[in-house]
């Protein structure tokens, strides 16, 4: 086998059920990059607002790179059939979450790749591997590299395996053989962008992530706009809305790889259990999960806007047990979710708080939560 094909051999050995190769030239997406930045659709971002000029051309990563290695590992995961109706007292968290945290694992592998690639090169050479958290455009360069092409929903999509699959790359500067780019198969359908509870995607193939619920309920730290609190139903981790109508994902096959597996509870997980989570809870709970990142006062302040969206007065007493949290952030939300609901119950213990709450931000929250009773 060629060199090429001893690596592509060896990464699917690791457990990488995507690889290609493409030239590791500049990026035509490096402008269309910038743009969406200028926009604003990164929002609190502000890692993808830095080192625009490394963006462009993965050579400015890797001086002298002639080839980007691409990657894809399957993490999908069924969701167990809901009851019918569905149980407003259960979360939703993205699929990829419900396992181990993928950064650690995918690394490792990129690790092992990278020393079997040098091994076998026979020829001293520099590179270097990245897993999401480089200024690297690794969507365009796997497109170049055949895995999928950028669809309507900004997924990398693939026509044997949909999109529920994580991307990382390795780029060097050996000359290796190309594969084909993988054409675009969208075609005219628009269920994702029809789909989408928030209104995120102001056109086709075009994401405002200030408006996505993974944004919304991950990566903003302070309070949730209260405009999508509504839009964001159950989700309390993450979002597949826009993944789960899309035809190619029809095709999507569980993954084989353990620390994908979903863990117990974390398919629909009880919200009046989680909204009860102290500090130590969390952390035990969510120990080595993608779930811990918006930490435990982000993660339940999601919990609470599910309560809220529930329509379940059952959620009143634990929401009225939250509302004295002693993070600002989490008993905002809570104000919110009670009013949402409303009765005796929760108006009582809206005043209650009102009359000791010392956090401006929070008392807003608790006037306005009583002004909608």
């Amino acid at each position: 086998m060629s060199l090429t094909e001893r690596i592509r051999h060896k990464a699917r050995a690791l457990g990488f059920t995507s690889v290609g190769f493409a030239p590791a030239d500049p990026l035509k997406g490096a402008e269309f990059y910038a743009r969406w930045v200028a926009l604003g659709y990164a929002g609190q971002m502000d890692y993808l607002k830095r080192y625009l000029d490394k963006r462009t051309d993965p050579r400015r990563m890797v001086p002298g790179a002639q080839t980007a290695i691409c990657l894809g590992m399957d993490y999908y995961q069924p969701t167990p059939a809901a009851p019918d109706p569905p149980d407003p007292l259960r979360g939703r968290i993205a699929c990829y979450a419900r396992g181990d945290d993928y950064h650690d694992l995918v690394k490792k592998r990129l690790a092992a790749l990278w020393e079997f690639v040098l091994a076998e090169a026979g020829v001293q050479t520099k590179g270097r591997y990245f897993v999401d958290t480089a200024p690297v455009l690794e969507r365009e360069l796997a497109q170049r590299a055949g895995l999928g092409w950028w669809g309507k929903n900004t997924c990398l999509i693939d026509k044997r395996r949909g999109s529920y699959f994580f991307l990382a790359e390795i780029i060097t500067e050996l000359k290796l053989d190309y594969d084909e780019p993988a054409p675009d198969h969208c075609g005219t359908c628009t269920r994702c962008l029809d789909a989408c509870p928030t209104d995120a995607f102001p056109e086709p193939y075009v994401l405002d992530a200030r408006r996505c619920i993974s944004y919304l309920n991950i990566e903003l730290k302070g309070p949730i706009p209260r405009d999508l609190r509504q839009g964001m139903g159950q989700w309390i981790f993450g979002c597949d809305v826009c993944q789960e109508v899309c035809p190619w994902n029809r095709k999507a096959e569980p993954a084989t790889e353990p620390a994908y597996k979903s863990r117990a509870g974390l398919s629909s997980p009880a919200l009046l259990d989680l909204i009860q989570l102290d500090r130590e809870a969390f952390n035990a709970l969510f120990r080595r999960s993608p779930v811990k990142r918006p930490k435990r006062r982000g993660f339940l302040r999601n919990v609470a806007v599910a309560l809220g969206n529930s329509g379940e007065q059952a959620a009143v007493p634990a929401l009225v047990r939250a509302l004295d949290d002693n993070e600002p952030l989490v008993r905002g939300h809570v104000a919110w979710a009670l009013g949402q609901l409303g009765g005796d119950e929760a108006k009582g213990a809206l005043e209650r708080r009102l009359r000791v709450e010392e956090d401006a931000e929070v008392r807003g929250e608790l006037e306005d939560a009583l002004a909608a009773l």
